[in-house]
């Protein structure tokens, strides 16, 4: 009898590894199909503004996994490859698919908000350059997502510590992350941050990220098991 080996695939989270298979099909679609049958995935899946007549509901999950370029989709699965696989060991495959979607969905949900706040020029010039002339808006992407995973993984490993690629030492991941966020809110106010990044979105990302963590917190103490 010889001894069973598991492969590297067997063994790494279901879910994670799911995830990154599904959005890299979803961006390889993305590609093919324009040319090949003339179908915009980014434009059908992603996230429109809520009074486009192009918006559906179902792009509120949709939109996360469709992605812009590869640049796009590498450095989200990058994040969700190095944060995500601990927090799912950790949570389980239910409680983390969840926890994903979640924030995900609470990231477009913030993105719409600060979209229908950019219609009135005297809110919307102080909180966001997002500018409906020429054209209506669009979100694609997992980042509302990562910054979720990303928020986890500082609460639930606050020790943790990380490299940055411009820092020579590592830094706690509890500091890290508030860090980060605050870059994130600045970049999104600020008049001249014409980057096209959904900024806020990351932010609403951690934020419901936050919320479901102290949830599961406050039921955990009173001895509820949400899942």
């Amino acid at each position: 009898m010889t001894d069973y080996k598991p492969s590297f695939l067997s063994s790494f989270p279901p879910v994670i590894l799911n995830l990154l298979v599904i959005n890299f099909l979803f961006w390889l679609a993305s590609v093919v199909l324009p040319g090949a049958a003339s179908i915009d995935l980014n434009s059908m899946l992603g996230l429109h503004y809520w009074q486009s007549k192009d918006f559906h509901a179902y792009q509120l999950l949709t939109y996360m996994f469709q992605h812009a370029s590869f640049n796009h989709i590498f450095f989200n699965m990058f994040g969700l490859f190095m944060f995500g696989p601990v927090l799912e060991q950790v949570w389980g495959s239910k409680r983390f698919l969840f926890f994903y979607l979640f924030t995900g969905i609470g990231a477009a949900i913030t993105q719409e908000v600060m979209w229908s706040l950019s219609i009135y020029p005297e809110i919307g010039s102080a909180i966001t350059n997002v500018n409906f002339v020429g054209g209506e808006p669009l979100t694609v992407g997992a980042s509302g997502a990562i910054f979720g995973i990303l928020l986890a993984f500082a609460m639930v490993f606050p020790d943790a510590r990380l490299f940055l690629l411009f820092l020579p030492i590592p830094i706690k991941a509890k500091y890290m992350i508030p860090v980060y966020a605050l870059i994130e809110l600045f970049l999104g106010v600020a008049s001249f941050s014409g980057d096209n990044v959904a900024h806020f979105a990351h932010l609403g990302g951690a934020l419901f990220g936050l919320i479901l963590i102290l949830i599961w917190k406050r039921s955990a103490r009173n001895g509820n098991n949400l899942f």
